[in-house]
């Protein structure tokens, strides 16, 4: 498949641009005749266009990917053939990105490959559970079921990454007003006043000091800073790219004194429902337990359940590992021992992912309500920092003055 740009007139008589995905220049003539567009110009994007547009900016997103699955949904449901259902999708699919994907998706299964095979070329789009749901769903024959299953479960991972990410756009934004407001009075402001410090000949408080020292470097070495800055991120980026410091930032994820409480119910949540729902449509529980640990988020935890696989492949119980770590809680291995004993542990493990939801609800709003009063105590800090390293010296040389 190949991208064609185009600009044509449409039956108004106005002029339309935009990009169709076919496997030839002939085909994408044939398409746009078909939606009575009389064609200006046609040519296929370069491969060094399609890579830098591919890579950084088409994305497919949460949004898009539920509403494929929910229109593919409703027209199997209705007898639809897939490879028909695929065709119109392609067709209505506005993303030049998804539109290939599922154009190559279309041409695999009119191929006659499954649609799970098709599904598991992209992973960045179908991550292996949702590839997994697939292929139960054509194996027991309820693949529309399995498409409103997996639209409704991404729903509610964006809702709990929503609500999470604006817990922290408040205290983000003010921050940022606080530290660019300092800046502006280092840079700026506190130059022109130290000549009149200094010529007042009055003792300069030692934040006074501390903020002219900043001010100078800020000024004269602000090379230095950025050099410094640019260092940190380039290092921080390849290094979170190293398993080593994938391993490491998880582990902090989980350790931060506020957050960490919520990215442990993130992951829980994560992990109870994925491994409930896998086990429910019958995946084996070694083959549960692996996609678990591929989608959970978290090298601590994807750690646990490979152990865990390792376990039950020697026979041993599925919450043998779960009650030896600290960063699983007992509820969560006595609850799984209670499912694994009763033959319903995919059962057990869906309440248990209802019950660390609610509680993550619960966290997200008692940090909106703790986030306020740092804020305040926070700008607070700041405000009296700049009242004591500038008001104070002025204060000074009144008094001397007089």
């Amino acid at each position: 498949m190949a991208i064609f740009d185009y600009r044509a007139k449409n039956p108004q008589g106005q002029t339309v641009e935009g990009a169709v995905v076919a496997p030839s220049e002939s085909v994408a003539y044939d398409t746009l005749r078909d939606k009575q567009l009389t064609i200006v110009n046609l040519h296929e994007r370069s491969k060094s266009t399609k890579l830098f547009s591919f890579e950084i900016f088409n994305r497919v997103s949460v949004k898009e990917q539920v509403i494929f699955s929910r229109q593919l949904s409703v027209m199997i449901s209705a007898n639809v053939p897939i490879v028909r259902a695929l065709r119109i999708l392609v067709r209505q699919t506005k993303n030049v990105h998804f539109k290939m994907i599922l154009s190559d998706i279309l041409d695999e299964v009119d191929g006659g490959a499954k649609l799970s095979a098709a599904m598991a070329r992209y992973p960045k789009v179908f991550n292996t559970f949702f590839v997994a749901m697939i292929r139960s769903g054509e194996t027991t024959g309820k693949l529309d079921d399995v498409l409103i299953y997996l639209a409704d479960q991404k729903e509610k991972d964006y809702g709990i990454t929503s609500r999470v990410r604006g817990a922290f756009i408040y205290p983000a934004v003010v921050l940022t007003a606080v530290l660019g407001v300092g800046v502006v009075m280092v840079v700026y402001v506190l130059p022109k006043l130290v000549d009149v410090f200094t010529q007042g000949g009055a003792t300069l408080p030692i934040t006074t000091r501390a903020l002219i020292a900043v001010s100078d470097f800020t000024r004269h070495q602000w090379y230095v800073l950025v050099i410094l800055i640019l260092g940190i991120i380039i290092g921080f980026y390849f290094y979170r790219k190293t398993v080593q410091g994938q391993r490491v930032l998880d582990i902090f994820k989980l350790r931060i004194p506020i957050g960490g409480r919520i990215f442990t119910m993130i992951y829980l949540t994560r992990l109870s429902r994925s491994l409930s729902t896998l086990l429910a449509s019958g995946v084996p529980i070694s083959q549960a337990l692996s996609i678990t640990a591929e989608i959970v988020g978290n090298h601590v935890y994807r750690e646990i359940l490979e152990k865990t696989i390792r376990e039950v492949e020697d026979g041993n119980s599925v919450t043998t590992v779960f009650v030896k770590s600290n960063q699983v809680p007992l509820m969560l291995a006595q609850m799984m021992s209670v499912g694994e004993q009763s033959g319903r542990l995919d059962q057990v493990l869906m309440k248990v992912a209802q019950f660390y939801e609610n509680e993550l609800d619960g966290l997200v709003r008692n940090l909106v309500s703790l986030i306020e009063p740092l804020i305040l105590l926070v700008m607070g800090v700041g405000v009296g920092f700049m009242v004591s390293a500038i008001m104070l010296p002025m204060y000074n040389i009144s008094n001397a003055i007089n």
